[in-house]
C-alpha cells in the first residue's frame, strides 16, 4: 500500500500541514525541518528519490565532505554508510564520499585522514582513540578542515562536534536492564566488546561496571572479550564462555556480533536461561528479539547520525548557526520493534 501525508507526518514527528508546506516548497519551515520531512517522504515512497549518484555530477561549487567508517560486516557501520550515501543524493549542493577503512588499525586510518588534506572542507569519523589518530586530526582542523567524531568520540582533538549517543549512559542502561531481567540473585555476568581502542566501547563498559558494583553487589563480571566486531569470533568465544560457565546469568554485548554469540546460545541450549543485552536495531537483532534469544537492544539511531553529521559540518563550513538534535538512547524489546 502506498504510503499517505499522513503516514510521512507521523513518521517525520510533524504536522500534516508542514508536510504540506515542505512538499509543495511553501515559506515557513524551517531547514532542518524541511530535510527531515523530505528524507522521511523519500524513504516511504511517497516522493520518488533523487538520481543515483553516478548518475549525477556534483554541481561547481559543491562541499565535498569525506566519511572514514571502520569496513567489516558490522550492521550498524553499513546502515550508517547506506544513510550518509543516501541522504547526500538529495543535498546536491554536498559532494559526500564515504571510505571504508580494513580492520581496526589506527595507522591505517590516520593514513586514510592524512590524505585528504587539500580535497576536503570537511571530516565525518568514527575514530579508534590512539595518538596517531588524534594527530591526524588536529592536523587537518589546523589546515582548515571541519571534522565531527560520529557514534565514538575522541576527546581533546578540535573537532567541532560530537554526534551520537551517550555511551557512558547507554552502559549504565544496560547494567540497569541486566539487573533487572536477573533479579536478586547472585550470578556471573561476561561482556563483549568490538575493541576498547574506540571510546565509545570503554566508556560503555564503564558505564555498566558502575552500575553493577552500585546497584547489583552479587552479579561479578566473569570475563571481558574483544571480538573486533567479527561475528564467527564471537560465536566461538562465547562458545567457550558457556563451557567455562555453565551458570552464567547474562551477557551484555557492548558492540556488534550479536548473531555470534546467539548462535552459541542457541547451540549450547542456554537462550532461554541466560539474560542477553546488546546494541543497535538491525535485522539481525530483530529476529533475535522475535525469537527470545535477545532481551534487549540498545538503539542509536544511523539515520539521525548520517543527518547530523551533514548537517553539522555542511552549517560549520557555511558559517551558519545550526540547532542541533541529537540521537536519543532508546530500549527496544519484542514488543516496540520499529519498522524500520
Amino acid at each position: 500500500m502506498r504510503a499517505t501525508l499522513t503516514d510521512v507526518a507521523r513518521e517525520a514527528g510533524v504536522s500534516a500541514a508542514t508536510v504540506d508546506r515542505v512538499l509543495n516548497n511553501r515559506a515557513g519551515v524551517r531547514g532542518r525541518t524541511r530535510e527531515i520531512v523530505i528524507e522521511t517522504a523519500q524513504r516511504l515512497g511517497y516522493i520518488a528519490e533523487a538520481a543515483p549518484a553516478a548518475a549525477q555530477a556534483a554541481p561547481a561549487g559543491a562541499i565535498r565532505l569525506d566519511f572514514a567508517l571502520p569496513a567489516g560486516t558490522n550492521p550498524f557501520m553499513q546502515a550508517l554508510r547506506s544513510e550518509l550515501e543516501t541522504q547526500a543524493l538529495s543535498r546536491p549542493q554536498l559532494e559526500v564520499h564515504v571510505e571504508a577503512i580494513e580492520g581496526f588499525n589506527p595507522d591505517a586510518l590516520a593514513r586514510t585522514l592524512q590524505g585528504l588534506h587539500g580535497r576536503t572542507r570537511g571530516v565525518g569519523v568514527i575514530a579508534l582513540d590512539h595518538p596517531t589518530v588524534r594527530e591526524a586530526i588536529r592536523s587537518l582542523s589546523a589546515s582548515g578542515v571541519k571534522v565531527v567524531t560520529i557514534a565514538s568520540d575522541i576527546l581533546y582533538v578540535p573537532r567541532v562536534a560530537y554526534v551520537g549517543i551517550d555511551n557512558r549512559a547507554a552502559g549504565r542502561l544496560a547494567g540497569y536492564l541486566v539487573n533487572r531481567f536477573v533479579g536478586r540473585r547472585p550470578g556471573k555476568v561476561a561482556l563483549f566488546a568490538g575493541s576498547l581502542a574506540y571510546r565509545g566501547h570503554e566508556e560503555r563498559e564503564m558505564g555498566f561496571r558502575h552500575i553493577l558494583n552500585d546497584d547489583s553487589p552479587d552479579l561479578h563480571i566473569v570475563e571481558m572479550r574483544e571480538m573486533l566486531d567479527d561475528r564467527e569470533k564471537a560465536y566461538v568465544e562465547a562458545c567457550a564462555l558457556l563451557d567455562r560457565h555453565p551458570d552464567l546469568a547474562a551477557i551484555y554485548n557492548v558492540g556488534a556480533g550479536n548473531t555470534g554469540i546467539a548462535r552459541a546460545l542457541k547451540e549450547r541450549g542456554r537462550h532461554n536461561e541466560v539474560v542477553f543485552v546488546g546494541h543497535d536495531v538491525t535485522s539481525g537483532t530483530k529476529e533475535l528479539l522475535l525469537d527470545g534469544t535477545i532481551d534487549a537492544v540498545i538503539d542509536q539511531n544511523p539515520r539521525v547520525e548520517a543527518r547530523e553529521a551533514l548537517n553539522i559540518l555542511s552549517s560549520t563550513i557555511r558559517g551558519e548557526t545550526y540547532d542541533p538534535h541529537p540521537p536519543r538512547l532508546q530500549v527496544i524489546f519484542r514488543e516496540n520493534i520499529p519498522e524500520t
